[in-house]
């Protein structure tokens, strides 16, 4: 009987598109034939500090976010750069305990189980190939690790510079997206708008920002209802109190945790986000319009720029511009590409299988 070629594969709970990634990727390789362990890199690090850290983070983004800007330059640099690879290499020790035996490939979404991967290959613990997958569009020097056998980019700007960065191998391959994203079909639009209590002739424009809420979703949404071309939809995640200070202003549609993301973005016209990540290449998959806008520091800006130039995700930046936005932008789809899957299987030694897109 044949043994399952296992694969590791590390995330972390830090918003929702690390472990989002994460999800799909194991759910296509399974499909495979794989065995696939996955792991929370945060819960690898000494004591408390992954909480920490998580927590650090999300409170940044609330109180002060504009200091993300500098703090996301300054950890570009080499010797921040540097220190958080040591941070990094402090889950070491349970790091090489999940990884005995060796798997047949370890796979990173997140950047600091990156850098840890690439310690470990340094010192030469670390036998396994191993491959990162990034997330985001935009490329940061911590999402490169030097000694990892791949990284896959989401397009063609992050796979160039994830190579100017050092990495030895780099690669295009189509986004993970789950296959429930898709276009609406006959009746499912109006079959959705019920379900969710929305108005048969309303233009509606989802407002998402995160599985956190964070940023200027008031001022979003306020901005989007000023245009008078559309009513917006917000998905507070799970920030309770953005949800109640929207429903308290009259907001008339405003949800919290959404379980059925795929349906409700097939009940709306266009969506409005502010970071560029997972629940944008979503909308896309589900043929939604999608655009920037107010978008948050750091990260969100970068991406922005850069679904702006490949034509992906117009970005929006003057009020006066947005009515005309979410009244003419259309549906870009998602990119060409391979499926990462399939070339993570390959580097795994597995042998090609056949897989049906459901």
């Amino acid at each position: 009987m044949a043994v399952e070629a296992r694969v590791v594969l590390l995330s972390a709970r830090i918003g929702a598109g690390h472990d989002g990634a994460a999800a799909e990727l194991a759910r296509r390789l399974r499909a495979r034939g794989l065995r696939v362990d996955r792991h929370d890199f945060l819960d690898l690090l000494p004591g408390r500090l992954g909480q920490w850290l998580c927590d650090a983070y999300h409170r940044e983004l609330e109180i002060a976010p504009g200091s993300w800007d500098w703090l996301l330059a300054a950890l570009g640099t080499a010797p921040l750069a540097w220190l958080a690879g040591r941070l990094a290499a402090l889950a070491g020790p349970k790091l090489r305990a999940l990884l005995d035996p060796a798997p047949a490939l370890v796979v990173s979404t997140y950047p600091l189980a990156s850098q840890a991967l690439g310690d470990l290959r340094r010192r030469g613990l670390l036998p396994a190939p191993v491959a990162v997958y990034l997330t985001d569009p935009s490329v940061h020097r911590l999402v490169v690790a030097s000694r990892a056998d791949l990284h896959i980019a989401p397009n063609r700007h992050a796979a160039a510079a994830t190579r100017h960065l050092g990495a030895p191998r780099a690669i295009t391959a189509q986004p993970v997206v789950a296959p429930s994203f898709r276009p609406a079909g006959a009746g499912e639009r109006d079959r959705a708008r019920e379900k969710f209590g929305f108005g048969p002739g309303e233009r509606l424009a989802l407002v998402v920002s995160g599985s956190w809420g964070v940023g200027e979703v008031e001022a979003i949404t306020a901005d989007v209802s000023a245009t008078g071309v559309a009513r917006p939809v917000v998905v507070c995640g799970r920030n309770e109190a953005l949800r109640h200070r929207l429903i308290a202003a009259g907001v008339p549609h405003v949800l919290g945790w959404v379980d059925d993301m795929p349906e409700l973005m097939r009940a709306c016209d266009v969506a409005v986000q502010n970071a560029g990540g997972l629940t944008t290449l979503e909308a896309l998959a589900s043929g939604l319009p999608v655009i920037t806008y107010r978008c948050l520091p750091g990260h969100g800006r970068t991406n922005a720029r850069v679904l702006d130039r490949i034509g992906l995700v117009p970005a929006v930046t003057d009020p006066a511009a947005l009515a005309d936005a979410l009244l003419t932008t259309r549906a870009a789809g998602l990119p060409p590409g391979d499926d990462p899957a399939t070339v993570l299987a390959r580097l795994a030694g597995a042998p090609a299988v056949e897989v049906t897109a459901a």
